[in-house]
């Protein structure tokens, strides 16, 4: 089930009245090649607030991303909570974009708000592990498993002839 939109009538008009409400649902499309929301539902409780302006809408959401590590590409989900704050205006500036559009007719679609805000969070290069090993350049081994013997050159063979200069230089000094 995706967002549904959120009917606020009986807010506008009506500075300092307000309403909380329960947000559930899914959000398609969310991600990158190695961070995107999971299929699981994106929840949180919301208070929406009416101002002059519009509706300002407060409050947590919550969601699962799936993630892949950067270093060694093992699939791992971990759960986001980000915190939101923004105004939904009546009759925002065409410019102005800090500011969500108000439906004329009295209803908020939270799915931009939802995306910035866990689009935010997405991780540009997630690890499953600070001292994650990742794949050998040259077997293609998990050397967190174990995978990589070792036992072959870290040095492209191209570049041998500067490893003996840095041998020599390590000699003299």
């Amino acid at each position: 089930m995706s967002l549904e939109a959120i009917d606020v009538r009986d807010l506008l008009g009506q500075p300092g009245g307000s309403k909380t409400i329960e947000l559930r649902g899914t959000l398609e499309g969310l991600g990158t090649e190695l961070a995107a929301l999971a299929d699981e539902p994106v929840t949180g409780e919301l208070l929406l607030e009416s101002v002059v302006e519009g509706v300002l809408v407060s409050g947590r959401l919550h969601g699962v991303f799936s993630l892949r590590c950067a270093r060694c590409l093992v699939e791992f989900e971990t759960p986001v909570d980000v915190e939101v704050s923004e105004l939904f205006a009546l009759a925002p500036e065409a410019d102005d974009e800090d500011v969500y559009p108000l439906d004329p007719e009295g209803w908020i679609d939270p799915d931009q708000l939802v995306r910035d805000a866990l689009g935010l969070e997405l991780p540009f290069s997630p690890l499953h592990s600070p001292d994650c090993r990742g794949i050998c350049s040259v077997c293609g081994g998990d050397r967190n498993r174990g995978e990589c013997p070792g036992d072959h050159d870290d040095v492209d063979p191209r570049w041998s002839a500067l490893e003996l200069v840095l041998q020599d230089l390590e000699d003299r000094g």
